[in-house]
């Protein structure tokens, strides 16, 4: 039979050759870029994960397992990649904890939307369906939730003890949790219950010592010592303090210039008024019966010189100087006193008391602590040590994500277990869900289940463990009804993981999977590339 062939219509003017392939290379070459950094954290994850040594072009070595920081420090220059570096930022901001966990699960939802687009899906059916999936999402994990009041210390420990066992400082999880849950209740102003601002506390770094001999003080810490070159006191009872913004040191000329003097008798009397300016500075503090100054460091000119340190000395005032800038706010707030800008504004309603001013010697160097505040603020003070600079460093970032997950708690009052089963069960859940739904939605759908089987194949990849066998095990499990179940790296099997205390606030999870979420739909809306120069 012969085959009769169908007549060829020339394209109209209205059609025209639209050069798609240009625009499947672009998201490819993001897709494979972006998974690319994910791959280089994803051996971090878990308790178990491996750390990163990052040398910098200052020579700077820095070791850590915090997503957020291996990822600052990464030079990374395709614009794609850059989104999933400024990903782990946003989770950093918004739960401080979980940052590896949000690009691990970003690597794996482009590499399900790689597939789909492979498919010949086009991608705004895929970042809708994502979208649903999110929602639908947001809705498991609220359902798996346990509600925690901030009375409940034991569970707040738990939680920011899950946050410290996969840090390189992990062993000293039994110091630093409870410490970073008295810290962060010890700043929860009444008025606003469910806001914690996290610079209210504030972590003071000194080299000494071991990461054991960290402390919360009730108080402040300089981490500098008391200015007594003339053989001013170093210790101070009853004090009452002044926070100053000026330079108690002779002025200069508005403008850059030099004077020279070639008669003695006038160079006395320059040297004369310098001591009389000086003098009458110091009486006017001294009136005040103000007994502890509190320098702010001067750009313009010397904040004192050793005139103004001598006559200081005489009149048994306590000196520190150079006190920062961006300090001054938290120093004020701490003693519940003013700032004083300048002499003419130096009066006693100003100042802050304590019971007790002195210089310790900690370590190689000397520290000032100020003790018994009167009217304190609502702030605190957390002392970190540590043997050498990098546990100092990695210490002070893995406390400040057990403060990030004391504060989530504070904000959303609800925990969920930790060890790879939310994930699991959303997993279980969405596809499911993905059957009744019709079209393309339901395979967009259940590539997103799929794709969040990642954290828990990963936690047991970086434990040693068989990821393949752990997971469908785990898979096993929660069909079964335990939602809870999860991977126990440490004993290399599954169990109910809430009864292991691994938890961790709702927060994380929630943030990590919207987050991540809304980062793979930008990059699957991106279909060119423009390059300005």
């Amino acid at each position: 039979m012969a085959a009769i062939a169908a007549p060829q219509y020339r394209s109209s003017k209205t059609e025209s050759y639209v050069d798609n392939k240009r625009k499947e290379d672009i998201r490819h070459a993001n897709i494979v870029a972006a998974r690319s950094v994910a791959n280089a954290v994803r051996t971090s994850l878990g308790p178990k994960g491996m750390d990163k040594m990052i040398s910098t072009s200052s020579d700077e070595v820095i070791i850590t397992n915090d997503g957020a920081t291996i990822l600052n420090k990464m030079q990374v220059i395709q614009p794609a990649a850059k989104m999933l570096v400024e990903l782990s930022k946003s989770q950093d901001s918004a739960a401080g904890d979980g940052t590896t966990t949000v690009v691990v699960i970003a690597g794996a939802l482009l590499e399900q939307c790689l597939l789909l687009l492979s498919h010949g899906i086009h991608p705004t059916v895929v970042s809708d369906s994502l979208h649903k999936a999110a929602v639908k999402a947001m809705d498991v994990l609220t359902a798996m939730a346990v509600p925690v009041e901030l009375s409940d210390r034991d569970s707040l420990v738990k939680s920011a003890s899950t946050s410290l066992n996969s840090k390189v400082v992990s062993q000293y999880s039994t110091l630093l949790a409870p410490l970073a849950v008295d810290a962060v209740l010890s700043v929860v102003d009444a008025a606003k219950p469910d806001m914690v601002d996290l610079r209210d506390v504030k972590i003071v770094k000194k080299l000494g010592g071991t990461v054991d001999d960290t402390e919360l003080v009730k108080g402040l810490v300089f981490d500098k010592k008391v200015s007594h070159a003339a053989g001013g006191p170093t210790r101070m009872e009853n004090a009452k303090i002044a926070v100053i913004q000026f330079q108690i040191s002779p002025p200069k000329t508005d403008i850059e210039q030099s004077i020279v003097v070639s008669d003695y008798s006038q160079m006395d009397r320059i040297l004369k008024e310098e001591r009389s300016y000086i003098l009458g500075m110091i009486k006017k503090i001294k009136a005040t019966g103000c007994n502890v100054l509190l320098i702010q460091k001067s750009i313009l000119r010397d904040a004192v010189t050793d005139l103004s340190l001598h006559y200081l000395a005489k009149a048994k005032i306590l000196v520190i100087k150079d006190v920062e800038r961006d300090e001054i706010e938290f120093i004020t707030k701490t003693l519940n006193c003013l700032p004083i800008a300048n002499i003419e504004h130096f009066r006693a309603e100003k100042l802050g008391y304590a019971d007790l001013v002195e210089e310790v010697s900690l370590g190689d160097g000397k520290i000032v602590k100020i003790n018994g505040i009167k009217e304190m603020g609502k702030t605190t003070t957390v002392l970190v040590r540590g043997s050498n600079q990098l546990v100092l460093d990695e210490a002070e970032r893995s406390l400040h994500d057990a403060l990030c997950v004391v504060r989530c708690l504070v904000a959303k009052r609800f925990l969920i277990a930790g060890g790879g089963a939310p994930e699991i069960e959303l997993s279980r859940q969405l596809g499911a869900w993905a059957k009744v739904l019709h079209g393309m939605e339901g395979y967009c759908v259940r590539a997103f289940a799929e794709a969040l089987e990642v954290i828990p194949y990963t936690l047991a990849e970086n434990a040693g463990l068989n990821p393949i066998a752990i997971v469908t095990e785990l898979r096993n499990r929660h069909a079964q009804g335990e939602i809870n179940a999860g991977i126990n790296v440490r004993k290399g099997q599954i169990t109910n993981i809430l009864e292991e205390n691994v938890v961790q606030p709702l927060l994380v999870s929630t943030s990590a999977i919207t987050l991540a979420t809304e980062c793979v739909r930008m990059i699957l809306k991106i279909d060119d590339i423009v390059t300005v120069r």
